[in-house]
């Protein structure tokens, strides 16, 4: 790639931060499928104490969960990058 041909730093950075937003909004969206589907009964004016408790902890466990992977993910990342494999 030649200096004509290069991205401008604003607009790559404007795209990783978009890019970024996306990324929450379609964990949000999952996130709330899977406790509707696991807590919901038939909708009602008001959510009873079960109902509430249910979708608490569905959310609690979620990120618990997604803290966890990505905890696993930058540990494994930093052994990788600290001992690279060597192939014969």
């Amino acid at each position: 790639m030649n200096e004509t041909e290069r991205v401008d730093p604003q607009l790559e950075n404007f795209i990783h931060n978009e890019t970024q937003k996306q990324r929450f909004q379609v964990l949000v969206h999952c996130l709330t499928d899977t406790c509707w589907d696991s807590c919901m009964g038939w909708p009602s004016n008001r959510l009873d104490s079960k109902t509430e408790v249910c979708i608490t902890n569905c959310v609690e466990r979620f990120l618990d969960a997604t803290t966890f992977i990505t905890r696993r993910l930058m540990n494994t990342t930093k052994y990788r990058s600290e001992s690279p494999l060597e192939f014969e």
